[in-house]
Parts: structure tokens; C-alpha cells; sequence
């Protein structure tokens, strides 16, 4: 497990684009039987990825966290990006297929993630969040995420929401997970930009084509910094960052968020034309 600092605006402006990756950036998520954990001081939201190989991966519990085990005072959501899996939590299977989800509430001791095919191996993405209360493990597939279409063809913004974890869906302490699924020839992400200083975020871009990018945005609203992102690339998004790209083909991301609630539709609109 690797940690993250939070920084504020005033150190962000002052970095180079090295400097940049290098705090908001995780480049690597997934490779074969491991897992890969990475601790942000943004309300000590957990960032990770697990691609089970021949044999399950366990979520281990680092030592830095002073705990019995991963999950005694957290929760856990849990996003496949890859091919069908299971997740083993306290001895009870849980399948999930291509973008289905999976939540794990607090107390969870022993959780076991297994690919069903090696060869076509699942990709879990993980986020996890301090939690005061356990809510029931609870899968919730594609299909019941309760898909919202966004957007429009002239904007070049039509895409396709799938809410997971949030208050109308899964319940959790403060954990907010979904998918936006860009459509062909749409390029913008969360357009009209946003900030929400009551939560950080942490997104996903995937399902990119080999050689295609993502040109992620970040920063102040009126101090933008950029940052050419990659396949199964994650970035930090602190409160108070704008986050919002455009990519050189359709792509779909997972957004996750932590912090003071988990309303879907809490945040603070910024202008276009304020944008600098």
C-alpha cells in the first residue's frame, strides 16, 4: 500500500506535470494476482485494484491501519471492469459479471476475490471509506443500477449513468460509487464542470482503445491544470478541484466519492465561461 498526502491549491500551482502525476495520479492498479492499495489523505478514502490470477487474492489488512483486520472499520465498494468473478466475503459467494458491483459493509473479515477464468481474468476496482456503522453486503448488478442518459450529440456529452452506491441504492456510511459510459462520437466527461467542497472524488477511466488517451482537467476553476490520463488509469480529485476531461475516443470511467454525505446531486456548478 502507497499513501497520498492532500495538498491545496496554493502547492498545485506551483508543480510541473511530474508533479502533478505524481500527487493525483495512480498509474498502475492492476496486474496479475495482486492486489494494489493506495491511501489518500482526501477523507482517507482507499483507492485500489485486484486481478485475481489462477488462485483468489485475500484483501490484506497493512499494518498501518492499527486494525484485526481490512474491514473492521471500513467499507468497501467493489467494481468488476473485467471479465466474470467472484468475491468471497465471510464465506459467501458473490458473482459478478462485466460492471456489476459489489458493497461490503463494516465488520466483513475475510474477503477473497477469484477470477472465473484465468484467461479472461476479473478486474475489481476498490474503494473504501471509514465507516461508523456496518450496512449489509449487498450486490448490485448493471442492470438494477437504474441507467440515466446525460447529455447531448451537439455538446459532444451524451452518455449513459449507472448509480451503484448512493442514497436511492446501495446503503453505506459515506461511500458513493457509479459509471458513466460515454457514447460513440462523445468525448466530454462531467461537463458542465463542478467542484463539491464537502467530498473528495476518485475516478477511473477505462475501456479506452490501445493508443487513445484521456486529457483529464483539474485544478481551481480559474487555475486549470491538465493531465493526459491512460487505460485503467485512476485520479485523486480533492474538494476543491473542478474534474472533468475529454478523450480521443468514447471511454467509460467510475466515480467514487467520500466525505460529509452521499447526495448524488451535491455539488457547486462552475460556468463555462469562468473557466480558465
Amino acid at each position: 500500500m502507497t499513501q497520498r498526502f492532500a495538498i491545496g491549491p496554493r502547492e498545485t500551482a506551483s508543480l510541473d506535470t511530474a508533479g502533478l502525476r505524481e500527487h493525483f495520479l495512480i498509474e498502475t492498479l492492476f496486474a496479475p494476482g495482486e492486489i494494489r492499495l493506495t491511501y489518500t489523505h482526501y477523507d482517507r478514502m482507499m483507492v485500489g485494484g485486484v486481478q485475481p490470477a489462477g488462485s483468489a487474492v485475500a484483501l490484506p489488512c497493512p499494518e498501518s491501519l492499527k486494525a484485526r483486520f481490512f474491514l473492521e472499520r471500513r467499507e468497501l465498494g467493489a467494481l468488476n471492469v473485467g471479465g466474470p468473478g467472484q468475491i468471497v466475503v465471510d464465506g459467501t459467494v458473490f458473482e459478478l459479471g462485466h460492471q456489476d458491483c459489489l458493497y461490503v459493509g463494516r465488520g466483513a473479515a475475510d474477503v477473497q476475490f477469484r477470477s472465473a477464468d484465468p484467461a479472461h481474468p476479473a478486474k475489481f476496482y476498490l474503494l473504501s471509506a471509514p465507516a461508523h456503522a456496518a450496512h449489509p453486503t449487498t450486490r448490485r448488478t448493471q442492470a438494477e443500477a437504474t441507467p440515466v442518459e446525460m447529455g447531448a450529440a451537439e455538446t459532444a456529452n451524451r452518455r449513459t449513468i449507472y448509480k451503484y452506491i448512493y442514497a436511492e441504492g446501495l446503503q453505506s456510511c459515506q461511500l458513493v460509487m457509479g459509471l458513466t459510459q460515454l457514447q460513440p462520437g462523445s468525448v466530454w466527461n462531467t461537463m458542465p464542470a463542478h467542484t463539491h467542497d464537502r467530498r473528495m472524488e476518485a475516478y477511473l477511466y477505462f475501456n479506452l482503445p490501445p493508443g487513445q488517451r484521456v486529457l483529464h482537467l483539474l485544478g481551481e476553476p480559474q487555475d486549470t491544470r491538465p493531465l493526459w490520463v491512460s487505460n485503467e488509469q485512476a485520479i485523486l480529485s480533492p474538494p476543491w478541484s473542478i474534474h472533468t476531461g475529454c478523450g480521443t475516443s468514447a471511454y467509460a470511467f467510475i466515480w467514487g466519492m467520500a466525505g460529509e454525505n452521499r447526495e448524488y446531486t451535491d455539488m457547486d456548478a462552475v460556468p463555462l465561461d469562468t473557466l480558465r
